[in-house]
């Protein structure tokens, strides 16, 4: 077998087994009195046992196999939970993560895991299951009449009897691998221990099987002798009649029975596990597939916008046909692709909780999170990168946020704080609010540690609002912990959360009631490849600006425009909001001032700003390139674009220019 080709497929459902044990441990926890949820995580380390071994990875089969034996005892009433118990099995899918994750790295999924083991097999007295002795198989009526029908039929059958090496720790995987032997030689029509049994490894170190096949009795011994860890095999030919030789033949009840008794080789499933299929196919895609097939369509978008461009010229009507029926199909294939690259929110928050627990944990603090809204669905590149701006807000959310369990009742609070994480659409937009019920911000002190780092002087002090306040916490360097901890106070701040969030296209603030709590809230583009995007002229040139940012669009007479310290300004529906002249900025050549301004009102959170152009030509979706490595760091510009007539437009990046 070439493992290479089925170590994608293993890497990703391990991945999928790990979280639903990490899943299942975090509801187990608060209702130990539920089992389902232990005979869930026992499927699940049992099918991971059963992977790795077969996969050859045996730190990841040892250890899976030492966890079975605790859950197995939790699952028999045999050993009481407590916080030992759940700790050790925590402790464990962290390791396994860590091999799980060496393994997709391309490692070899080594990790030293002898003290673990050991304090599982501490947890848990390791008394052997009651047994079930291989010395004999029965053969009963069934057995014996589909015996004669297959010897009728010319083929062998043998009763093989498999022992395996005293020292062998993975005896169903094993099992498994020599039933998978017998099954590509024959078919297995009974087993004893039963193949349950076999699977639960509820046998000493033999068993025996029945086997109907048409090879040999030295080719059938060579293959299983090739397995590792099998000691000896014993073969025997099995005689019986021929069916025509038996003085009465099988009624059609029994007959039906017959089909019933043939045994099936032990899956890596467990047996309680197997489900009838689904109606709901699926498969797995390699991601590098789907960024390709998107780079394919990009290119469509920009040959369907030359197309449409050339239409317009020509003015031939079965050429706008052609083209309008090339639109409308192209438009529901990039729907189609993008739904493709749409994945749940939940790929990012189904690590949170089991975050949490450990913070609060090492923090002693008492705190529930609440997910809302995991379906949620955001384009994998934003996936991606949207996961580290969620962990550091998490974590500041309960070392800042939340307060210790005394302050809180000495507040009137529950002494359990609440997290709510919670993601929604909107428009074209996902919104992620994270909101606690902890202290809130505490303004003096904020505006007290900016003063102290010279992010502000006194004088501005004295005129920001609650809001602007708040926003200082993203200020580079800023950080109101009092002492440094694995948590947070390293001088790190938020900054980091808030320049990959409007790397992305979107941003994030926050609103806070000191005493009651804080709520971050993030707004998000659904995907940052294909936008819908408004474009302008400005003198030969034309610029692009995204949809998501622009409010309206106007066009403003010179005498409403003001001045104040020397910044234009109009008054936009009762407020003030300053001019920014996009050809001053850009300093666009041969730029001439018309008899009115076309005005842009474009919005970033609070902040509302007027950007004059030359003229409006029209919305429009674009594909957004990069600008490369060439041109790193150019100002309000996010990238850029190709046009239907083969011309490139930049793409302003509106955040940036309100900034």
């Amino acid at each position: 077998m070439d493992m290479n080709q089925y170590l994608e497929v293993f890497i990703e459902e391990s991945r999928e087994h790990l979280q639903n044990v990490n899943d299942q441990l975090m509801r187990f926890e608060k209702n130990t009195d539920d089992l389902g949820y232990v005979n869930e995580i026992f499927r699940s380390a049992h099918t991971l046992k059963g992977m790795s071994a077969t996969m050859g990875f045996d730190d990841l089969a040892q250890l899976t196999h030492k966890m079975e034996n605790v859950l197995d005892a939790v699952r028999n009433h045999q050993l009481d939970v407590h916080t030992e118990v759940l700790d050790a099995l925590f402790e464990s899918v962290d390791a396994l993560e860590i091999m799980v994750q060496s393994i997709s790295e391309g490692g070899d999924g080594q990790l030293d895991v002898k003290l673990l083991v050991q304090k599982l097999q501490r947890i848990v007295a390791e008394e052997p299951v009651a047994q079930h002795a291989a010395s004999s198989i029965e053969y009963d009526e069934l057995v014996q009449t589909l015996l004669s029908q297959t010897a009728d039929q010319g083929f062998n059958a043998f009763e093989i009897t498999v022992q395996l090496e005293r020292t062998c720790l993975l005896k169903a995987a094993r099992a498994y691998m020599v039933f998978d032997v017998l099954e590509q030689a024959g078919d297995v029509i009974k087993s004893a221990p039963t193949v349950q049994d076999i699977e639960q490894e509820k046998f000493e170190s033999s068993f025996i099987v029945i086997l109907v096949t048409n090879e040999s009795q030295e080719k059938l011994q060579a293959s299983i002798m090739e397995v590792s860890e099998v000691e000896s095999v014993k073969i025997a030919a099995i005689p019986v009649k021929k069916e025509t030789e038996m003085e009465e033949l099988v009624s059609a009840e029994v007959a039906a029975a017959i089909q019933e008794v043939t045994v099936s080789a032990p899956s890596k499933l467990p047996v309680e596990e197997k489900r009838q299929p689904s109606n709901n196919k699926t498969i797995r895609v390699n991601i590098d597939r789907l960024d390709s097939l998107m780079n394919l369509f990009e290119e469509l978008v920009i040959d369907r916008g030359r197309l449409e461009q050339i239409s317009k010229e020509l003015n031939n009507s079965e050429l706008d046909e052609t083209v309008e029926r090339m639109s409308r199909i192209s438009g529901d294939l990039q729907t189609i692709i993008l739904n493709m690259r749409m994945v749940p929110v939940e790929t990012v928050f189904n690590r949170f909780p089991r975050m949490v627990r450990q913070l609060s944990k090492d923090l002693g603090k008492q705190i529930e999170l609440q997910i809302v809204g995991a379906d949620t669905e955001l384009d994998r590149t934003v996936i991606d990168e949207i996961g580290d701006p969620l962990v550091h807000l998490l974590r500041n959310a309960v070392d800042h946020g939340i307060e210790m369990p005394q302050a809180r009742l000495e507040n009137g609070k529950n002494e359990k704080g609440t997290i709510r994480l919670k993601a929604y659409h909107s428009g074209n937009h996902v919104f992620i609010d994270l909101e606690d019920d902890g202290a809130g911000i505490n303004r003096e002190k904020v505006l007290q540690k900016a003063l102290d780092r010279g992010i502000i002087d006194g004088k501005t002090a004295e005129t920001l609002t609650d809001k602007q306040v708040y926003e200082l916490i993203f200020a580079s360097g800023f950080s109101t912990a009092e002492q440094i901890s694995d948590v947070s106070g390293r001088g790190v701040g938020l900054d980091v959360v808030k320049n990959t969030i409007e790397s992305l296209g979107g941003s994030v603030t926050i609103d806070s009631n000191e005493g009651y709590g804080s709520r971050f809230s993030i707004q998000l583009p659904l995907t940052l490849s294909i936008i819908s995007a408004l474009l302008v002229q400005m003198s030969e040139e034309r610029y692009a600006l995204p949809l998501s940012s622009i409010i309206e669009t106007a066009i403003v007479q010179p005498k409403e425009v003001m001045h104040v310290h020397g910044q234009k300004v109009i008054d936009f529906r009762g407020a003030i909001i300053p001019l920014l002249d996009l050809k001053e900025l850009f300093t666009v050549p041969n730029s001439v001032q018309g008899d009115h301004y076309s005005v842009v009102i474009v919005k970033k959170g609070e902040k509302t700003a007027g950007l004059i152009v030359d003229s409006f030509i029209g919305q429009q979706e674009i594909v957004l390139k990069s600008l490369g490595h060439y041109l790193p760091g150019v100002f309000a510009i996010s990238g850029a674009t190709i046009l239907g007539d083969g011309q490139v437009a930049l793409i302003i990046d509106c955040n940036a220019l309100i900034k």
